[in-house]
Formats: structure tokens, C-alpha cells, sequence
């Protein structure tokens, strides 16, 4: 049984409230709290005062109404909370008000270098002089410490505006968290989802990014509770989806994108990043071999109507230079920027030219759509 916001609403538009003979939702007495974790649901019901006689009533009729329009397994009985209008807190401040754009990285499946994508695009943005921000969202497997090489760095907390905050590790000029500085490196991360989204929600909340012009998130692969959590959470200006060209991964990016452009989520997605998109061996830099099928990607942007930000290839020197910590884009970016003699190679220029479409995608976003704001959760 799989439990989600909109399911415990729909059970409880079927609760009157006995004042008014409206339903619960229609009073909008649901708080935009719901909390689930696992079978257990709670949240919070608004009422006027808390002299309301119907208060403990309409509490156990939201219990019965959940377990029996959902299921009787739904853990509800106690964890329905009565709140009162004049006793709710003000909304909360804007989260990273100094970040201009917050972008997903997304992938509809694992196994198509979507961590590498982003460290690479971080570094290249970071080089062309924006300010630049990485959060290793990926809760069960981050891996941006290693593409780093920043594994064995500790985090520190900064004092700013009178109280504490944890402080990114900068490297590359990109700031950058990742749960993998808080847990141990060499066993797996066994949390739930509730857990999970908690953790991610404090390196956002509770790190000093600054001002920034680009805020990255590598998102896990797939659709889980972190996308809805970084959604509900953050105002995304949109997502670039990552694939390579292959029949198996281009069905679980188009899911992705379907997700994004659900109208309950309704994130602009900027485009489409095909990589491993041809084998070029060293020696011989001109050819190349299509491993996964030839412009997968490509076809499915033509279909979704959404751009082709970049074809990346697949060569060994961008695993290389990942497992070394030392990202592939920092050859294009010393060779342009003077600090190398040796010209900067065709897979490392990719991801600059890949920062440059990515920069105008954000560009024409929002001077043609609305402000983003975080989706709400009904």
C-alpha cells in the first residue's frame, strides 16, 4: 500500500464538520502538514477556537474516515493533532533567499552518470565566474564527496546573523554538502523515508549557502519521496533530466518527465541531457561507436518537446577523472582559462558548452514563466 498526501485528502473530504455541514477540506481545516512515514499517517486539523465542541468528534471521525476509505492499516488513531487559527505560526521564512536559480538534476533510473553530469556542470558554471552551489541529495548513495576528492573533510558550523549554521565544503569554487560527510563512508545508509527527507530538509535549511546564481541538486535516481520532498520543500526553477540513449533508461526518464510535469508538481524541465551518447576510443578521437543506440535522447526531446541540452560521450577519462575527485570539466577550464599549455579534449568541452546551454535554458525560463514556488501538498 502506498500512502501519499492527496489519498489521506480525499478520505477526509468525506468528514462533515457538524458546524457548517461542509467537508473538512472544503473548511480547509487540513494543515499543510501531513507527514507520512511508512503505514503511519499524522497531521493537524484547524479549528476556529479551542472552545470548538466538536473539536474531539471531528478528530475521531478523520481517524474512522481515513481507515476506512484507505485502510484499516493506516496507523491514524493518535497522531491527528487539533490546532486553532490564532495559535498557528507564521509561515516560515523563504529558504535560500539568496539563490537566484535551484536546479534538479534528474534521472529516471541509476547507472547513467547523472552525479557525474552535475559535478561536472558545477565545476564548469563555477569556472565561467557564477556562483555556484551542490547538494548531494542522493540520501542512499552520494557519491559527491569521492568526485570531489573531499572524502575525509569534516563539517564545521559558521556563525552568521547571530547563530549557527553548518558550512559547505567549497572546492573548485563550488559550495557543496552531501550526507556522505555525516555517516560512514563504508556502510550503507538504512533510514526510512520519513528519516531521509528530514536529513536532506537540514542540509538545506541549516547550511549557510550565501548568495548563489545556480544551486544544483543531484537527486536521486527514479521518483521517490525526496523529488516530492525537494519539491514541496524548495521553489526549483526547473530540472534537466539525464539518459543515456538506451530503450531502458529513455522509459524511465520519460516517467521522470512526466512526474515533473504532473500538474500536482508542474516543475519546468529545461531539458534533456543524453550521455554516454557514443564511445570514442583515445587513439582515435574522430570515431565513434554507439554503445547504448544512437540519439535515444535526442528523439525523446523531439517527442516531449523539450531541449537537448548536450550529448556527453563516453570516454575513460570522465570515470577517470571522477574516481580521482578531480571532475573532467577542470581540463576544458584551465586550458581556456590559460592555466594549462594542452588544449581542453572534446569530452571536457561537453560540459562547458553544456553550463552554456543550461544558463540560456534558465534564461528564457524565467522570462517566460512565473516565478517558482514550492508545490504545496494539495
Amino acid at each position: 500500500m502506498t500512502l501519499y498526501p492527496k489519498l489521506i485528502l480525499d478520505a477526509l473530504s468525506n468528514v462533515r464538520y457538524p458546524g457548517n455541514g461542509k467537508s473538512l477540506v472544503e473548511n480547509d481545516m487540513v494543515a499543510d502538514d501531513i507527514r507520512i512515514d511508512g503505514n503511519k499517517v499524522s497531521f493537524s486539523l484547524v479549528f476556529d477556537k479551542p472552545t470548538d465542541p466538536f473539536v474531539k468528534s471531528v478528530v475521531r471521525a478523520a481517524e474512522t474516515a481515513i481507515n476506512t476509505y484507505i485502510s484499516p492499516e493506516v496507523e491514524v488513531k493518535g497522531n491527528i493533532t487539533a490546532t486553532f487559527r490564532n495559535e498557528l505560526p507564521k509561515p516560515p521564512a523563504k529558504l535560500l533567499p539568496g539563490v537566484k536559480n535551484i536546479i534538479g538534476i534528474s534521472s529516471g533510473k541509476g547507472g547513467v552518470g547523472k552525479s557525474t553530469v552535475s559535478a561536472n556542470l558545477a565545476v564548469a558554471l563555477a569556472a565561467k565566474g557564477y556562483k555556484v552551489g551542490l547538494l548531494d541529495a542522493d540520501i542512499f548513495g552520494p557519491s559527491m564527496p569521492k568526485m570531489f576528492g573531499v572524502e575525509d573533510e569534516s563539517i564545521y558550523m559558521v556563525n552568521q546573523e547571530g547563530r549557527n549554521w553548518i558550512e559547505p565544503i567549497e572546492k573548485y569554487g563550488v559550495k557543496m554538502l552531501s550526507i556522505g560527510f555525516l555517516v560512514d563512508k563504508n556502510k550503507a545508509v538504512m533510514w526510512r523515508g520519513g528519516m531521509a527527507s528530514n536529513a536532506l530538509k537540514q542540509l538545506i535549511s541549516e547550511a549557510w549557502w550565501g548568495d548563489l546564481d545556480y544551486f544544483l541538486i543531484d537527486m536521486p535516481p527514479g521518483t521517490s519521496d525526496i523529488h516530492l520532498t525537494l519539491v514541496q520543500t524548495l521553489a526549483i526553477t526547473g530540472v534537466a533530466v539525464v539518459s543515456t540513449p538506451q530503450d531502458v533508461a529513455l522509459a524511465d526518464a520519460r516517467k521522470g518527465i512526466e512526474m515533473f510535469r504532473n500538474p500536482s508538481v508542474n516543475v519546468p524541465v529545461l531539458g534533456i541531457i543524453e550521455n554516454m551518447a557514443w564511445f570514442t576510443p583515445a587513439p582515435h578521437p574522430d570515431e565513434r561507436y554507439y554503445i547504448f543506440g544512437e540519439g535515444g535522447a535526442k528523439r525523446l526531446a523531439e517527442e516531449l518537446g523539450v531541449e537537448l541540452l548536450a550529448q556527453i560521450p563516453l570516454v575513460a577519462e570522465i570515470r577517470q577523472k571522477a574516481d580521482e575527485g578531480t571532475p573532467a570539466a577542470l581540463s576544458a577550464v584551465a586550458a581556456a582559462t590559460g592555466q594549462s599549455e594542452e588544449s581542453g579534449n572534446p569530452e571536457s568541452e561537453a560540459f562547458v558548452k553544456l553550463a552554456d546551454r543550461l544558463v540560456e535554458a534558465c534564461k528564457v525560463r524565467n522570462e517566460t514563466l512565473p516565478p517558482s514556488a514550492p508545490v504545496q501538498t494539495h
